[in-house]
């Protein structure tokens, strides 16, 4: 179990690391020494979030606080965070963050829609809602 922990938490340092280079599933799985469902299996339960959701929600809260606090051309910004075009990254911008990214700049105000996970927070979280949903089944 502990070693699973580890493994996470390695896998969260790596991401964090590389957000703007290109990283997969696939990539981030061979980097880390295990088949990609494995690993993506004990991510999503030691925090509640696939691997590629994370990465995604990271890079877009990185490119949300560029949108506030540079100058930087959205199609830029865009680019860095992994998108190959400004529509994709601007819908996917939107869903996370209800606003287009220029409205979003025009506003001013960064919010993280995805902070770096704290494996232990995480795991504490999880392991919470696990027991409690076990509890209403039984119930």
């Amino acid at each position: 179990m502990e070693k699973q922990k580890d493994v996470v938490q390695k896998v969260i340092d790596y991401i964090e690391k590389n957000l703007e280079e290109e990283l997969d599933l696939d990539h981030i799985a061979e980097k880390a020494g295990y088949s990609k469902f494995y690993l993506n299996r004990i991510f999503t339960e030691y925090t509640g979030i696939t691997i590629h959701k994370y990465l995604q929600n990271r890079r877009l809260t990185v490119a949300a606080e560029r949108l506030v606090k540079t100058d930087k051309p959205i199609i830029e910004i865009a680019y860095d965070a992994g998108y190959d075009t400004q529509q994709s990254f601007s819908y996917a911008f939107k869903q996370a963050y209800l606003y287009p990214p220029k409205v979003y700049r025009d506003m001013g105000v960064f919010l993280p829609v995805q902070k770096q996970i704290s494996i232990s927070y995480a795991y504490i979280f999880n392991y919470y809602r696990h027991t409690t949903r076990i509890k209403e089944i039984a119930a």
